[in-house]
C-alpha cells in the first residue's frame, strides 16, 4: 500500500497535542482558541523597519569631556553643600564676629624734674715749658720719659716729623704732665661698706712659714674674717702677699690681755721713676719733679723722707723735706744760680713719726729701707756763647 504525503503545512494544538491545519484558529479536539500570527515576511519588513531609525552617535574631544565632568562634579558638590546646609542646626555655619578692641588711653608722662648739674672739678692746664736739648738728650722719647709725657704730644706741640728729629741746642716746647683730677663726691656709703672704712687695719706682708692660721692667732682675729676683709675664697696665702688686718674684728678676751698687734715690717726701698739717672736741666726748666713708686698704703703718723744734695757747689747745699705723695717738686730756690751745670743726688726713705721735739717739730725715723741715689744737673743761668774771632 502506498503511503501518501501530505505536503501541507500543519499545527499542533498546545494544550492537547492535535495536529491541525494551519489555518485552523480552533482545535477540533480541546476547543482551544489560536491567536492570528502576523506573516512572517511582515515580521520581517518591521524588523528592517526598526534597525533603519537608529540614534545619531555624538563624538566629543578629551578636553571637552574633561571640561564637562568637572561641570558635572562643582554641580554635585553644590547640590551636596546646600542639602548640608539645610539640615544642619541653625547657627553652624554662621562666622563671629571679631570684635574691635577698643583703644588703650596712652597714660600721659610726669615731667621729669632736671636737676642742676654738679660742678666737677676740672685740672688747670698748664702751658708748656721751652727746654733745650743737651748732648745727653739721645731721642725724643728719653727727653719724653724723663718729663713723663709721652712721645706724640712733644711731636704734635712742635709741629715735628713723625720720627720725632732733634739736635742738640735745638728748644722744643714740652707739656706738663696731665694732673690727676680727683673724683667727685659720691654718696654716703651703706652700712656694710662704711663699717669698713671706719674700721682700723694694719697692713702685713706675708712672710716665709706664715699661714692664715697662725696670722689669725697672732691678731686675735678669726680666719673667716680676715678671708672676708680681704676677699680671700681659701684659707692659703702667698710668700709676699700683702693682707689687711682688720682691728676691730678683735674680740678681747677677759681671762687674757689685748695681744698687741705686731706692727708691719719694715717697708721695701721705693723704686725711684723719673727723673732717669744723669738727666740734664737747663734754665728753661722751672720745675723738676722727682718721682718714685709707692710701698703700700702709708697709716697715719708715716711718710716719705726726700733728700736732695748740690754735691759740686762750693759747700754742700742740702734739702729734706717730707711728703705723704710719691712725687716731689724741687724748690725754685734750690736751682743754681750760675751756668756751670751742677750735680744734684736725691734719694727717698719710708719714715715713720716717732714724736715731737722741744720746738714741736716732729721727730722721724726710718721705716724702711732708702732707695738707690740718683744724680742730675742742672743749669742755673744761660751759657754765654764764646764770640768767634
Amino acid at each position: 500500500m502506498t503511503q501518501e504525503t501530505n505536503s501541507s503545512k500543519t499545527k499542533v494544538c498546545p494544550t492537547c497535542g492535535t495536529r491541525l491545519s494551519e489555518n485552523a484558529v480552533r482545535c477540533l479536539v480541546c476547543g482551544t482558541e489560536f491567536s492570528a500570527q502576523p506573516a512572517p515576511k511582515a515580521a520581517k519588513k518591521t524588523e528592517r523597519s526598526v534597525q533603519a531609525a537608529s540614534l545619531p552617535q555624538l563624538t566629543l574631544s578629551l578636553p571637552a569631556a574633561i571640561g564637562a565632568l568637572v561641570v558635572v562634579i562643582a554641580v554635585v558638590a553644590a547640590i551636596v553643600f546646600f542639602a548640608v546646609r539645610a539640615s544642619a542646626p541653625v547657627g553652624t555655619f554662621d562666622v563671629p564676629e571679631t570684635a574691635t578692641p577698643s583703644e588703650t588711653p596712652t597714660p600721659s608722662l610726669t615731667p621729669t624734674v632736671t636737676l642742676p648739674a654738679t660742678n666737677t672739678p676740672t685740672a688747670t692746664e698748664q702751658p708748656p715749658f721751652e727746654y733745650t736739648v743737651s748732648a745727653n738728650d739721645g731721642s725724643c722719647s728719653q727727653i719724653a720719659f724723663n718729663f713723663n709725657v709721652s712721645v706724640q704730644s712733644i711731636i704734635v706741640l712742635n709741629n715735628l716729623a713723625s720720627s720725632c728729629p732733634i739736635s742738640v741746642g735745638q728748644v722744643l716746647r714740652i707739656p706738663y704732665p696731665t694732673p690727676t683730677v680727683p673724683p667727685p663726691p659720691t654718696n654716703t656709703p651703706l652700712s656694710a661698706e662704711a663699717t669698713r672704712i671706719s674700721c682700723d687695719t694694719v697692713q702685713i706682708t706675708v712672710q716665709e712659714n706664715d699661714t692664715l692660721s697662725s696670722i689669725a692667732a697672732n691678731y686675735a682675729i678669726s680666719m673667716q674674717d680676715i678671708k672676708e676683709f680681704n676677699g680671700l675664697t681659701t684659707d692659703n696665702v702667698f710668700l709676699g702677699q700683702t693682707l689687711q688686718i682688720p682691728l676691730c674684728k678683735r674680740a678681747p678676751d677677759p681671762n687674757q690681755p689685748t695681744p698687741t698687734a705686731t706692727l708691719p715690717p719694715p717697708y721695701p726701698a721705693p723704686n725711684l721713676l723719673l727723673p732717669a739717672d744723669g738727666a740734664a736741666f737747663t734754665l728753661a726748666n722751672d720745675v723738676v719733679t722727682l718721682q718714685w713708686a709707692s710701698v703700700g698704703v702709708l697709716r697715719d703718723g708715716e711718710a716719705y723722707q726726700v733728700i736732695i744734695e748740690d754735691v759740686t757747689a762750693n759747700q754742700t747745699r742740702r734739702i729734706t723735706d717730707y711728703v705723704t705723695d710719691t712725687k716731689f717738686i724741687v724748690p725754685t730756690s734750690f736751682r743754681p744760680n750760675d751756668n756751670v751745670a751742677h750735680v744734684l743726688r736725691w734719694w727717698v726713705v719710708p719714715v715713720l713719726q716717732s714724736g715731737v721735739d722741744e720746738q714741736g717739730q716732729p721727730i722721724w725715723i726710718a721705716s724702711g729701707a732708702a732707695s738707690e741715689k740718683r744724680v742730675f744737673t742742672w743749669v742755673g743761668v744761660a751759657v754765654q756763647g764764646t764770640p768767634n774771632p
